[in-house]
């Protein structure tokens, strides 16, 4: 059969990227690292705080790239439909990748099928708080001012983890919320600031600052524990809603097909990377605990996320196109 010299030119320029793919040399060229959310975040400062010694480890130069939208989707979209050569890397709140497919009927991929999983780096609880001048210093008495007058709570992103969460709050309790949304947290934090929302709930690890300089109070957190490092502030749950638990999970992903020796690779790094004596400290300050996971126990995770989270959006109705 006869075969033209270009074909031949052709299946020959492929060899080097199937050996590559084979266990050839990686990487060999830098990385990126997707933030699907505004530089400020939680999902920022851990995708910056990595990125130097993830470059050292792999001595390739690990850029932090922010690609905003649609509550996360779009950075997401383009690292699910990304090469899969490990080069390209989403970093983000898993919860947004949990809820995403319950909330968006329309959803431009598939979180279960087209990405999985590195390994998870850290776990930060939400904080509800609310601007200095709400005259309520506990959820009871937060819940009973709110229905006196339905109270502004901002909201990250439409169908977020922490809009979710106030959902899910306010179906507990029995509060009501006139929710106001925006296109990401920090701006989200700053207007609650500012005052000209009320009430918040948003991870530690973006909140904390916040909180540490008086200039938002906080009322509770959202983890089983309390926590010395905002004082003596009352779960959640011990405050009327038991087994009340939310928060911000922070992980890496990579496109499905990533070779295995790429995925293991990275995760091994991430994990060195992330439980730096130096990047756990800073973590920990701000309210982050380190949470690793093997990619296997990863996706497990994520689908028991989305099956948790799917109820709470079915509840609450809520659907985006």
């Amino acid at each position: 059969m006869h075969v033209s010299r270009r074909r031949l030119l052709s299946a020959a320029s492929l060899l080097p990227a199937a050996a590559w793919a084979q266990g050839g040399a990686w990487p060999a060229k830098p990385l990126r690292i997707v933030v699907p959310y505004p530089p400020g975040g939680s999902s920022d400062i851990i995708a910056r705080s990595i990125s130097q010694p993830l470059s050292e480890a792999l001595r390739q130069p690990v850029v932090v790239e922010n690609r905003a939208g649609a509550n996360g989707n779009l950075g997401a979209e383009l690292v699910a439909k990304s090469a899969p050569d490990g080069y390209t890397l989403l970093l983000c709140d898993t919860g947004a990748l949990a809820i995403s497919p319950s909330v968006y009927p329309r959803l431009a991929f598939d979180p279960s099928k087209d990405l999985r999983g590195a390994t998870m780096l850290a776990y930060s609880p939400h904080l509800l708080v609310v601007h200095p001048s709400v005259p309520a210093n506990n959820l009871k008495e937060l819940v009973a001012l709110s229905k006196q007058k339905p109270l502004n709570f901002a909201v990250t992103a439409t169908g977020s983890a922490p809009h979710l969460a106030g959902v899910a709050l306010e179906r507990a309790s029995g509060a009501r919320w006139q929710y106001v949304p925006y296109k990401g947290g920090v701006q989200a934090v700053m207007d609650t600031v500012s005052g000209q929302t009320e009430i918040l709930m948003n991870g530690m690890l973006a909140t904390l600052p916040h909180v540490q300089s008086g200039k938002l109070k906080v009322l509770g957190v959202s983890k089983r524990t309390r926590m010395p490092l905002i004082g003596d502030v009352p779960t959640i749950a011990e405050q009327g809603v038991p087994g009340f638990e939310s928060g911000t999970w922070q992980g890496v992903l990579v496109a499905h097909g990533t070779p295995e020796a790429i995925v293991q690779r990275l995760n091994a790094e991430l994990i060195r990377a992330i439980r730096a004596p130096d990047v756990r400290a800073k973590l920990a300050g701000q309210g982050a605990e380190v949470v690793t996971m093997a990619p296997p126990e990863q996706d497990r995770f994520f689908n028991q996320e989305r099956a948790r989270w799917a109820q709470v959006v079915a509840q609450a109705n809520v659907k985006l196109e």
